[in-house]
């Protein structure tokens, strides 16, 4: 078995490179200078690789990268991968004779990084069926003492989904509105419903963007001897 370091793309950064104006894209081109980052190889002229094993094709592309390209890292033994686990996303396992398999994940596993916090939950989204929730919305206190909003917490069951809004419904402070339009999402899925700062959720997350979770959190646990006051944005940088 062998491993590759994931997550070591700046995702703010390089969002900001996509933008319409010609001049803006050259003036980023030269602020936020982007690399392009090898991690396997699957032709080489007229050879089709895609059979071959994966140490094979690692090593026809090493011969071919020079710079300003560069080889995604990559070590064999889980000792050498540890770092990653603490320090990137997580790391991709793939078994050292493995083909290339399009579409498929044969061979692979992703190993993400999965770290633990609490939140304070400072609204709800509402879900697709009627009465239902979609995801909580969770903050933290910044240094100043404010509540600052860190991401959102889905992914859960049918059950709870219906259950929820009834068990928040007496933290809810009467605002509510609609976040700002998204090509992605439709009004409904942006609309929200804020609740008063006093309940508190573990959550386990892989991801941390620009002060924000980017990736989906789960919600572990609600936390009635946590106060909200403890949840600070240090935490994310742990």
């Amino acid at each position: 078995m062998l491993f590759n370091a994931d997550g070591g793309t700046e995702f703010d950064l390089l969002g900001q490179r996509i933008h319409p104006a010609a001049s803006r894209i050259e003036r980023l081109s030269v602020e936020t200078p982007t690399t392009f980052v090898a991690f396997d190889l699957l032709a080489r002229e007229d050879e089709v690789l895609l059979e071959r094993p994966y140490l094979e094709r690692r090593a026809a592309l090493e011969a071919l990268v020079t710079a300003p390209l560069q080889l995604t890292p990559m070590v064999l033994s889980t000792a050498e991968a540890d770092t990653w686990l603490h320090t990137a996303e997580g790391v991709i396992a793939k078994e050292r004779d493995a083909p290339y398999l399009p579409g498929e994940r044969k061979g692979m596993v992703k190993i993400k990084r999965v770290r633990t916090i609490d939140v304070v939950v400072t609204g709800w989204r509402p879900g697709k069926a009627e009465g239902t929730l979609g995801a909580l919305i969770l903050s933290l206190y910044d240094p100043d003492g404010e509540l600052r909003v860190v991401g959102h917490s889905s992914g859960f069951t049918a059950k709870q989904k219906r259950e929820l809004p009834a068990e928040l419904a007496p933290y809810e402070t009467g605002e509510r509105g609609t976040g700002e339009a998204s090509r992605w999402k439709s009004e409904k899925e942006l609309e929200w419903i804020s609740l008063r700062p006093e309940l508190v959720v573990e959550i386990t997350f892989d991801h941390v963007s620009d002060g924000r979770i980017r990736h989906g959190a789960k919600v572990v646990r609600w936390r009635e001897d946590k106060t909200p006051r403890e949840c600070t944005v240090d935490q994310l940088r742990t």
